[in-house]
């Protein structure tokens, strides 16, 4: 199920020069304001919590998620090139579940790292807030990456379909519709993040059972599709 070749092309891809620093930018930017507001604010717990969910878990991690998951696939599909690599003696699903692994991979590092740096700077991992955001990262990364490679292998347009849910679906109508929060990954991750920490600075208003199935659920039938989207590809090339 996993490939090195497709794996070594998919790495080589996402961390070229140009999306290296598009994938760095936030990362550091998340450093460079946690550290400012440690130096104003100094250790606070609840500041900590705000900076790490309201940035890094509500806004870093899924536009990473985005960059990373269409980003394995999707210029492949758009300048053509995939037919070479449909041509190769691989499983669909193959191909598929290996650039899942990269995508997972380079959005973890550069999500879940950062974050648990900028949770240290900000208040020293107090109430176990920066680990719990960082479990947080981590989750969701694995269904972003699930959910935009998806997007990247049905659509020529999945960058922007990805934001639209990432900052709109999520960040605007998750903070005012309280139905919208039940499918966000976001919530998910921190329903996960909340029995990590316990007590009331990490928050969601999705149980944990629910989450956890969620998660799984839509990284297992994204991953899928994705495998029979590109099978499909294949026949209407070979047409």
């Amino acid at each position: 199920m996993y490939d090195p070749t497709v794996a070594r092309l998919t790495y080589r891809a996402l961390l070229g020069r140009r999306r290296a620093l598009i994938l760095g930018a936030l990362p550091l930017l998340l450093i460079v304001l946690s550290i400012a507001v440690r130096a104003l604010t100094g250790a606070d717990d609840q500041t900590a919590s705000d900076v790490l969910g309201g940035f890094a878990i509500a806004t870093m991690v899924p536009i990473i998620g985005v960059i990373a998951g269409t980003g394995a696939i999707g210029p492949e599909i758009d300048d053509g090139s995939v037919v070479y690599l449909l041509s190769k003696p691989l499983k669909r699903p193959t191909i598929i579940f290996t650039k899942l692994i990269v995508a997972i991979a380079v959005t973890m590092v550069f999500s879940a790292v950062p974050t648990l740096i900028a949770g240290l700077i900000l208040n020293g991992n107090g109430q176990q807030i920066a680990v719990a955001y960082t479990v947080a990262a981590l989750v969701s990364s694995i269904a972003y990456a699930a959910l935009f490679l998806l997007l990247g292998t049905v659509s020529r347009h999945a960058v922007v379909f990805g934001l639209v849910y990432a900052l709109v679906w999520e960040a605007l109508f998750g903070s005012l519709v309280p139905g919208a929060r039940t499918l966000s990954v976001q919530q998910w991750s921190l329903a996960v993040a909340h029995k990590v920490a316990g007590g009331d600075l990490v928050t969601s208003t999705v149980s944990l059972p629910t989450a956890t199935v969620l998660l799984v659920a839509v990284t297992v039938l994204a991953t899928w599709y994705a495998g029979q989207k590109l099978r499909s590809l294949k026949l209407a090339g070979e047409e």
